[in-house]
C-alpha cells in the first residue's frame, strides 16, 4: 500500500514538472542556448519528446491508480511496458546530457529553464518510480527490447532529416546535437551506442523492479 501511494505521488511529480517545462518551453525566445529553440522548435529534441510522452505514460499511470485497476491482466502488462519505454527514454536523455553533452556545452547552460525539469527532475524521478514503487508480475525480457524503440524511431528520422535537407551551418544545422561532426561513421557509432545505452537501463530497471517485485511478494 505504501509503495502504490509513494507511485501515485511520483506520477504527479512527473505531470507537474513536465507541464511546467512545457510552459517555460513555449515562452523561451532564448533560442540557441543550452540545445534550446523558439517555443514549439524545441520539439525537434528528443528530450523533449521523451520527456512529453513521459508525461503522458505518468497521466495513464495517474487514472489507472484513481479507478483502483492495479492488476488489470493485459492492460497492467501493457502499462508497465509503456512506463520502462518512458523511463529509459528519458533515462537516456539524462545519460547523454551528463556523460556526452554536458562537457561539450557546460552542464551548467544545459541545467537552466526547461532543461532544468527536463534534463535532471522528471528523469530522475520517473528512474526511481519505475524502478522502486513499480510492482507485480516477473517483467519480461522482451519489454527491454521493446524500450529501444523511441530512440531508434528518432535516430532514423535524425538521419534521414540530414540525409534530405542537408546537414547545415549553425545555428541553421539539422545536426543540432553536433553528431555528425567527426564525420558519418562517428556518428553512426554514437546512434548504436544510444541503442545500447537505453537497452542496458532498461536491463537495470528490469533487474531492480523484479527484484524488488520479488522481495515484496515474498513478505
Amino acid at each position: 500500500m505504501l509503495k502504490r501511494q509513494i507511485r501515485f505521488i511520483l506520477n504527479i511529480l512527473i505531470i507537474v514538472l513536465t507541464v511546467i517545462g512545457l510552459v517555460i518551453m513555449l515562452t523561451n525566445t532564448d533560442s540557441g542556448t543550452g540545445l534550446t529553440a523558439d517555443g514549439v522548435e524545441n520539439l525537434k529534441f528528443f528530450t523533449v519528446i521523451s520527456n512529453v510522452f513521459c508525461g503522458i505514460v505518468a497521466v495513464i499511470q495517474f487514472i489507472h491508480d484513481v479507478k483502483g485497476r492495479d492488476g488489470q491482466g493485459g492492460y497492467k502488462s501493457w502499462l508497465r511496458c509503456m512506463k520502462l519505454m518512458a523511463a529509459t527514454a528519458v533515462g537516456l536523455t539524462f545519460v547523454i546530457i551528463a556523460a556526452f553533452l554536458g562537457p561539450i556545452y557546460g552542464h551548467l547552460n544545459l541545467y537552466q529553464k526547461s532543461n532544468f525539469y527536463f534534463h535532471l527532475l522528471v528523469p530522475v524521478i520517473a528512474l526511481i518510480e519505475f524502478a522502486m514503487t513499480e510492482g507485480g508480475e516477473k517483467l519480461p525480457f522482451k519489454y527491454t527490447i521493446f524500450s529501444t524503440i523511441p530512440t531508434i524511431v528518432y535516430g532514423l528520422a535524425y538521419l534521414i532529416n540530414i540525409l534530405v535537407n542537408g546537414k547545415g551551418e549553425w545555428p541553421d544545422t539539422n545536426d543540432w546535437y553536433g553528431f555528425l561532426n567527426w564525420g558519418y561513421p562517428a556518428g553512426m557509432a554514437i546512434f548504436a551506442m544510444c541503442i545500447l545505452i537505453t537497452w542496458g537501463m532498461a536491463c537495470l530497471l528490469r533487474f531492480i523492479n523484479n527484484r524488488v517485485s520479488k522481495k515484496d511478494q515474498s513478505n
